[in-house]
């Protein structure tokens, strides 16, 4: 009697393991989801009208050789917001956050609407992308937004395979 051939008995490899990106994509949504939570709580705390005052004053006596333009741009900028806008940010930035968290989580689990999902949301956001890129160019805007496209192409790629062979 024959063995029986073990590649042939394997489980068939779920979608993580045919296709790691999506651990590296999955993280990076988490990656994004902690950082918009951590944004989300400062806004918060800047409703305060106190806390406010305090980080206005603090970054009017900031010492920033070479980057007094940035910083008064910002003080100025605060101060046009004022305190009150500092609750819709926070909840604008919680929905993001939401949003980061769906996609990473979905994608960590390998579930196939999380690949669909990730392209609609990421694919959304790159009209506007591009816009800041093409009308305020920094090479970090352009990493980024290189980078989702990048993220776009994988998925799909991914996605369109069938079900049964992934």
């Amino acid at each position: 009697m024959s063995e029986p051939d073990p590649i042939a008995s394997a489980p068939p490899a779920t979608p993580l393991q045919r296709h790691p990106g999506l651990r590296v994509i999955a993280m990076y949504e988490m990656v994004k989801t902690a950082c918009l939570l951590l944004l989300a709580l400062a806004a918060f705390h800047l409703d305060q009208q106190q806390n406010f005052e305090q980080l206005v004053h603090w970054l009017e006596h900031l010492d920033l050789t070479g980057s007094n333009a940035l910083r008064w741009n910002l003080v100025s900028m605060l101060v046009d917001f004022g305190p009150s806008k500092f609750v819709a940010i926070g909840l604008v930035t919680l929905g993001y956050a939401l949003l980061f968290a769906v996609e990473g989580i979905g994608l960590w689990l390998g579930k196939h609407w999380a690949e669909w999902f990730t392209v609609i949301a990421t694919g959304s956001l790159i009209p506007i992308e591009l816009y800041e890129t093409l009308h305020h160019f920094s090479w970090l805007k352009f990493l980024m937004l290189a980078g989702n496209v990048a993220i776009i192409v994988y998925l799909v790629r991914i996605a369109r395979q069938p079900q049964d062979s992934r």
